[in-house]
């Protein structure tokens, strides 16, 4: 197996799906407590519109969300979104994903298995 290969076999099992689908990881961090990566989304064409139709605007400031913990580290995703701006309405769009728990900075993910651990700890 390529290193190449392996890293995105390692990557895919690490990240959420959408961010897999979405983003590439551009950068890795390693500290002694925490792990930081940062993702780049892909210049894909959101759903319904047509790459053509659509002029890039760069990124929106990076958003910090925290996710799993990997060897007693916190991990960080530092995710950054890409606008575009549609040349038929002249309205900035962006891709919708909801990745992040809404009302936290945690991994939909990481919410959810929070919230178990959560609730059988309470209903002991």
């Amino acid at each position: 197996m390529s290193n190449n290969l392996e890293f995105n076999t390692l990557i895919q099992l690490v990240l959420p799906k959408e961010l897999n689908d979405y983003f590439e990881v551009k950068k890795i961090e390693e500290g002694k407590t925490k792990i930081e990566i940062f993702l780049e989304e892909f210049n894909l064409a959101p759903v319904g519109y047509k790459k053509e139709n659509l002029l890039s605007k760069g990124f929106y400031e990076p958003i910090v969300i925290q996710d799993f913990p990997i060897r007693s580290r916190s991990v960080y995703l530092n995710i950054k979104r890409r606008k575009w701006k549609d040349k038929t309405t002249n309205k900035i769009i962006h891709r919708d994903w909801n990745a992040v728990a809404q009302g936290t900075h945690f991994t939909q993910e990481f919410a959810d298995f929070l919230k178990e651990i959560l609730r059988r700890t309470t209903n002991k």
